[in-house]
């Protein structure tokens, strides 16, 4: 079973917060993989490139990080910009 199924009211933000982390970064892991992309690929980018704001959004969608944690983590500028993208990304239908 994993960490996140096993989780209940005994458990801190912090401990949570560790879990969310890890499934952050296991699911940036698997794009760049997909993508064939390395690591340092996150910062040459385009800030809104369409593959990385996919991954924002896929972020967003299947994890509890904020929008800041994401936008600092792909390199994408600030949160307001990252959220303002992700919005034009929802009224474009390509989600």
């Amino acid at each position: 079973m994993q960490m996140s199924e096993r989780m209940g009211a005994e458990h801190y933000g912090e401990e949570r917060a560790e879990t969310a982390e890890a499934l952050a970064e296991l699911i940036i892991a698997e794009e760049l993989k997909r993508w064939r992309w390395q690591e340092a690929e996150l910062k040459t980018r385009p800030k809104g490139d369409s593959v990385t704001v996919a991954l924002a959004a896929r972020l967003r969608a299947e994890t509890t990080m904020t929008v800041g944690w994401i936008a600092e983590r792909l390199a994408m500028s600030t949160r307001g910009y990252l959220n303002h993208l992700l919005y034009r990304r929802r009224k474009l239908g390509e989600e």
